[in-house]
């Protein structure tokens, strides 16, 4: 059986870009702010992760090549919304 060095394992992780932002009462990760500054999404003036997503979606609609980067954070953030404002 192959061993693991859990500090080495541990050191190569990402923490800082899944850190949760509280952005005028929505949730955003590091991450997902800096692929919405990269697209200049004004995600400061949304109300509502629903208006972050017909954001991304407008520009994935202009596209040839949809980003990766651009698509997994609309999946994130379609998500995270549908676990917030769905009653259970």
């Amino acid at each position: 059986m192959k061993e693991y060095n859990i500090n080495e394992l541990v050191s190569g992780l990402d923490f800082e870009s899944n850190k949760l932002n509280n952005i005028n009462g929505l949730m955003l990760t590091n991450r997902e702010i800096e692929v919405l500054d990269r697209y200049k999404i004004n995600y400061k003036n949304c109300n509502s992760l629903k208006e972050i997503i017909f954001e991304i979606e407008e520009i994935i609609s202009d596209m040839d090549i949809v980003d990766e980067d651009l698509d997994y954070i609309s999946d994130t953030i379609s998500e995270r919304d549908y676990y917030q404002n769905t009653n259970k």
